[in-house]
């Protein structure tokens, strides 16, 4: 029965999270600001946010997590910090379309590296959805081609492969992570001061991007990071989609801004090999999980 409850908290903390991801993009672009302003106003406020939260646990329980847990914790921090800079850059460069369809991709980076670094061979299943999706990307970045867009484009791509080095080198470890995302925004944050030291504030409404960094990311980054504890990765893997079905809905309900064709048919090649793969990996731990209970009866 306790398992059963704590499946069913792992899918409500990752639910939360997934859903509460979705508006970062929309929050960002109504912050209307410079890149490198926007950048440090998320990340300082995340900062602050996250220390407060970690000093307020710590207060009370002994059982606080690391902020940063070790070498491997200021590896995947760092890794963190790369995809917040390479995330920024790519909202300011590319549609918001092909920003999420790209960081989809991540869990293609993340099979690749799980492979060379913990020798986990891809199954054939996995092989032949990981090919699909280049397919996806291919579509999306050859529709880019000419229109000022593959900047952005590579930056999403430099984001899906920082993501999924952190996941990676974090599973490696066995290491609480927890916070090591949200610490790790003190080397954009030092970035991004440097820059706005010499190019002053330039930021027309703050207080979406203040509420984005202050709210939106320590509860997003804080359950999704939380929710492996209770549920499996596909199923963690399945909230994460949250984001790239809705984040281009809410920017186009408030901005207009329509994805092209080949980015939505690109996009729909992902997310269909995505949401199929998944489903495949649910289905074969229920099996054997079947199996250990046939031969290991209680």
């Amino acid at each position: 029965m306790s398992s059963h409850i704590d499946h069913q908290k792992g899918l409500l903390i990752t639910a939360i999270g997934g859903l509460t991801l979705t508006v970062d993009i929309p929050l960002i672009r109504l912050a209307d600001g410079e890149a490198w302003t926007i950048l440090l106003l998320r990340t300082g406020t995340t900062l602050v946010a996250a220390l407060i939260i970690w000093a307020v646990w710590r207060s009370l329980s002994r059982n606080a997590p690391q902020l940063i847990p070790g070498w491997s914790g200021l590896v995947v921090a760092i890794c963190y910090g790369l995809t917040s800079v390479t995330f920024v850059t790519s909202v300011y460069h590319t549609t918001t379309a092909n920003l999420v369809f790209i960081l989809a991709f991540n869990t293609v980076f993340a099979a690749l590296l799980s492979w060379v670094l913990l020798k986990e061979r891809p199954r054939p299943a996995t092989v032949v959805a990981m090919l699909v999706m280049i397919v996806g990307v291919a579509i999306i970045v050859g529709d880019s081609i000419g229109t000022g867009h593959l900047f952005g484009d590579f930056m999403a791509l430099c984001s899906a492969f920082f993501i999924a080095l952190a996941i990676t080198l974090s599973r490696a470890s066995g290491k609480d992570m927890g916070f090591a995302s949200l610490i790790g925004v003190i080397l954009p944050l030092g970035v991004a001061a440097f820059m706005v030291s010499s190019e002053g504030l330039q930021v027309n409404a703050p207080w979406w991007i203040i509420f984005n960094g202050a709210v939106i990311m320590p509860i997003s980054f804080f359950c999704l990071a939380n929710g492996p504890k209770y549920i499996s990765g596909p199923e963690v893997a399945m909230f994460y989609l949250l984001e790239t079905v809705l984040a281009p809905v809410w920017v186009w309900m408030v901005f207009a801004e329509t994805p092209s064709r080949n980015s939505m048919i690109g996009g729909a090649i992902l997310i269909v090999a995505l949401v199929a793969h998944s489903l495949w990996q649910l289905h074969e731990g229920r099996k054997r999980r079947a199996a250990l209970a046939v031969s290991h009866p209680a």
